[in-house]
């Protein structure tokens, strides 16, 4: 076994930092979970002790949310991927149309999956500016049969603030900032995120649906493509993705026990704004987006001269600054602040940056 204690500040975008104590956790279940002397890896998802593990990890999504039982919560594979042929499939009718705004990759591939299944209408789009804004001021068609956003930039660091007011069903994937601020998830008809960003580990889904939208598309289903069917089978038509059910669950548990969706995001605007301040004070970076619509989750910054990044990168290794590479569509830098990633690791990046300027500038 490797062994280390030097403090690694992961700024990693996905999969993404999880709290320590649910890692501890998780890894001792991995040898004895509930004290059955088994592995949660080799038990029946059938069995009572894994049932209730998805029962609480259900229960939690409800909670932290703050709604009711006209809503159901799923756990599927697949990733987020899925759910951009699955959304369509369930909620687009044969002669209606369906109505996406592109604010990025992920939605452009939401966008591209949905047009194979029907009718789409993209009312807005950043693409002009390569998404390094939010569009607003769009209307929403009336007569839509849903309307599909997303609410974080991962790639580019953008991130609606707000949500507009929709005459038809809301749907938005939240994937890379869910339960990182409070939302009235009222207002959405269905959310739904990848959990390796600001959950758990990669290879679960969490699907949060309003029931009374479901089985008017007229169609003839396929049933693991069918919420319908996940929904009667309480997460478990099939055999779920039972570890990253579980991490999840033991994240949520996190979340709930020391304060709730309020109390990370006191910690998480404290993060950005940190960040955020010395890039807008450091000569030697540049934001990427427009700052009204800058990303708390993922903070996307450039160097201002090229032949800063090999220099800042020698020094980002010396801070133990891991996962701060930026995308390959936008270069430069991306530091992911999830959830689980503490102050103390965004003020390494900050000491880092300053330091650099010094040297350098």
């Amino acid at each position: 076994m490797i062994a280390t204690t030097t403090k690694i500040h992961n700024f990693s975008a996905g999969p993404g930092i999880l709290p320590i104590d649910v890692l501890k956790q998780a890894s001792e279940a991995c040898i004895n979970f509930d004290n059955m002397g088994l592995s949660l890896l080799e038990i029946s998802h059938r069995s009572k002790n894994y049932v209730a593990v998805m029962d609480e990890a259900r229960q939690l999504v409800k909670d932290l949310f703050e709604v009711g039982n006209d809503y159901e919560v799923l756990y599927l594979g697949g990733g987020a991927s899925t759910q951009f042929a699955m959304v369509p499939y369930n909620l687009l009718t044969e002669n209606g149309f369906a109505a996406y705004v592109n604010t990025g990759v992920w939605a452009s591939k939401a966008i591209k999956e949905a047009k194979i299944l029907g009718n789409v209408k993209v009312i807005a789009s950043s693409e002009d500016k390569k998404f390094t804004y939010v569009p607003k001021g769009y209307e929403i068609p009336a007569d839509a049969d849903y309307f599909h956003c997303t609410s974080n930039n991962t790639i580019f660091g953008t991130q609606m603030k707000a949500f507009p007011k929709c005459p038809v069903p809301l749907v938005c994937d939240m994937s890379s900032d869910l339960f990182s601020r409070k939302v009235n998830a009222k207002d959405f008809s269905l959310i739904y995120a990848g959990a390796q960003k600001n959950m758990g580990p990669a290879g679960s889904t969490m699907i949060l649906v309003k029931k009374d939208i479901l089985g008017k598309n007229g169609r003839k289903m396929l049933s693991m493509l069918d919420y319908n069917a996940h929904i009667k089978g309480e997460s478990m038509y099939n055999t779920p993705p039972v570890f990253p059910v579980y991490v999840s669950m033991l994240t949520l548990r996190w979340l709930k026990q020391n304060g709730g969706v309020e109390w990370i995001e006191k910690i998480n605007q404290t993060k950005a704004d940190t960040l955020y301040n010395e890039i807008d004070r450091n000569s030697c970076f540049v934001g990427t987006v427009a700052k009204e619509d800058r990303s708390f989750m993922n903070v996307c910054f450039l160097p201002t001269k090229p032949e800063y990044e090999a220099e800042f990168d020698k020094l980002a290794k010396t801070y133990n600054l891991s996962g701060i590479k930026g995308h390959r569509d936008v270069g430069g830098y991306r530091a992911s602040l999830y959830n689980a990633l503490p102050l103390e690791s965004v003020n390494a990046l900050v000491e880092a940056m300053k330091e650099f300027e010094k040297k350098f500038a």
